[in-house]
């Protein structure tokens, strides 16, 4: 009944997350990268000038949970304080995962 793209969009998930604490200025961008890297996540991360880091994650829901629990964590220096978890419509917009500025 379903072709293959057909079971891979009904499985693909969005999330914009929105992450508060010390989350600039200790590598949490390119952490993040290489953690969607890891679990296979398309999207992207950027600074806010507000000092909260957000990021796109798309991927299986799986894949797209366990990249929030990594980033959650963050790299060595950061603190998350808080995370914000927005769902989103996915969309075919993101063929990899990048560091926007």
């Amino acid at each position: 009944m379903f072709g293959r793209v057909g079971v891979r969009t009904l499985m693909m998930v969005a999330r914009r997350f929105l992450l508060s604490g010390r989350v600039q200025g200790v590598g949490f961008r390119y952490f993040t990268q290489r953690v969607a890297a890891r679990h296979q996540v398309l999207g992207y991360v950027r600074n806010l000038e507000d000092g909260r880091v957000e990021a796109l994650a798309q991927g299986s829901e799986r894949s797209v949970e366990a990249f929030k629990h990594d980033i959650s964590a963050g790299p060595q220096f950061s603190r998350v304080d808080e995370l914000e978890e927005i769902v989103l419509d996915p969309s075919w917009e993101y063929s990899s995962f990048r560091i926007e500025r």
